[in-house]
């Protein structure tokens, strides 16, 4: 199993969504984030923001679905065709071992 943690602007979440539950992703963590990327942050006159909000996407899926995953959201997610600085991150990572506290059975 892997696990995918997509980063993405906040605009752009419910579609991000959509597309990964109607791909057959129903289980998703959704948690609100703020940080920079390698822009460093957005500067609007004298101002810099160093800490833009955005939100971090969880699921975990078999290793044949990985990809398909990674290019549902990277679809969903990209500003226009060829996407635009902040537009997000996605980092993959295996799964180890996984449990259902309901049950206290280990998932394979």
């Amino acid at each position: 199993m892997q696990m995918i943690r997509a980063i993405v602007r906040p605009e752009k979440v419910g579609k991000v969504m959509k597309a990964l539950f109607e791909a057959g992703y129903i289980a998703i963590t959704r948690i609100p984030v703020a940080g920079r990327g390698k822009q460093r942050g957005l500067k609007v006159g004298d101002i810099t923001y160093d800490e833009l909000p955005k939100e971090l996407l969880i699921i975990v899926v078999q290793d044949d679905d990985k990809d398909f995953a990674i290019s549902t959201i990277i679809e969903a997610a990209r500003t226009g065709e060829k996407g635009a600085f902040g537009d997000g991150k996605i980092f993959v990572s295996p799964v180890i071992e996984a449990y259902t506290i309901s049950r206290g059975s280990k998932e394979l």
